[in-house]
């Protein structure tokens, strides 16, 4: 096990903070390369599933304001808008998540589904069983972001 391997599975901060300064310095060759891969993937993912959980709470509230429009309210809302500006958010930052929205968008709807069903105490019944948004209406259609709020 080399240096760096133990300082990897010691003291990652330490870790980071000597492979950033071996990269800086142009030291590639003493760089723990493997290790600096697999966290450069880590943070795609990390990236994927928060554009996943964002719009997971999104469609949340999006279905329980068509399914329980007595619920509908200046909190619900300001939810759905602060949603729609934090999936834009991250979709600006990282924008080749572009390519798998479709998979995204089912990903999140699944979890959207199971919310809602605890949000609103409605059976899955209730709710479309397919994402009823494209990414589009999602963050630009009902309620509108100028409405009520």
């Amino acid at each position: 096990m080399s240096a760096s391997d133990t300082l990897y599975d010691r003291d990652f901060y330490g870790w980071a903070a000597e492979q950033a300064a071996l990269l800086r310095a142009g030291k590639l060759a003493a760089a723990d390369v493997a290790h600096i891969a697999e966290e450069i993937e880590s943070l795609a993912r990390r990236e994927r599933r928060e554009l996943t959980e964002r719009l997971a709470v999104l469609l949340t509230h999006l279905l329980t304001w068509q399914a329980q429009p007595e619920m509908r309210g200046r909190y619900l809302l300001l939810t759905i808008r602060l949603q729609r500006r934090q999936v834009v958010q991250v979709l600006d930052d990282s924008s080749s998540l572009r390519w798998e929205l479709g998979e995204i968008l089912a990903d999140a709807y699944g979890d959207a589904l199971l919310a809602a069903q605890r949000e609103t105490d409605l059976p899955e019944a209730a709710f479309p069983p397919e994402c009823p948004w494209t990414l589009d209406q999602a963050l630009h259609g009902e309620p509108a972001p100028d409405q009520g709020a």
